[in-house]
């Protein structure tokens, strides 16, 4: 069973990150739900879990991968904050690292090991992709609205759908992770 103290210690640095008390522990609680129901019994059992089935990840686990587009979002929001003299928008930090850590915890319900080694599709993804049972594993453990939009519209289900910034920030910084792989895999990377 996956506890909070495994999720705190898998994205310590990234929950150091949120200011606000009760929304880390919101963003732990939808992770320990999310594993529970998608029947992950160990933090190991994660870090081994490919983030997507879509590409050859090349040993890209979901943990690096949510690390990654969390911290990547952190940058270009930082970028624009020192760069323009007057933001003309306000990023919310807090709701930026909550987002970054949610925007896949769909996933844990979506994938699930195939008992050979490997991953596949679960019955639930086949239902319904991640942003849409993440937003709803949101909901149920009281996030607000803004990380809800966050996880429901940062890949295609969001598209044409309204946002806050930091929605935009976390799908940038997601398909900057995602696409060069599958670039890679189809030879269209140029190395």
């Amino acid at each position: 069973m996956i506890t909070e103290k495994d999720i705190e210690k898998l994205f310590a640095k990234q929950l150091a990150r949120i200011g606000n008390e009760g929304l880390r522990a919101k963003v732990v609680k939808a992770f320990v739900l999310a594993s529970e129901r998608g029947g992950w019994r160990s933090a190991e059992d994660l870090v081994k879990m490919p983030f997507t089935l879509l590409a050859e990840t090349r040993g890209i686990s979901f943990i690096e991968h949510t690390i990654a587009v969390t911290e990547g979002a952190a940058a270009l929001g930082r970028a624009q904050a020192e760069a323009y003299a007057e933001l003309p928008y306000a990023i919310d930090f807090d709701r930026l690292y909550a987002g970054g850590l949610l925007h896949d915890v769909g996933k844990l319900l979506e994938i699930e090991p195939d008992g050979r080694g490997g991953f596949r599709k679960s019955l639930a993804g086949k239902y319904s992709r991640h942003p849409v049972s993440g937003a709803i594993l949101a909901a149920e453990c009281g996030l607000p609205g803004d990380i809800i939009n966050i996880i429901a519209c940062h890949a295609k289900e969001g598209e044409g759908s309204p946002k806050v910034v930091e929605t935009v920030l976390i799908h940038q910084a997601d398909f900057a992770t995602f696409d060069p792989l599958v670039m890679k895999q189809k030879g269209m990377l140029i190395e």
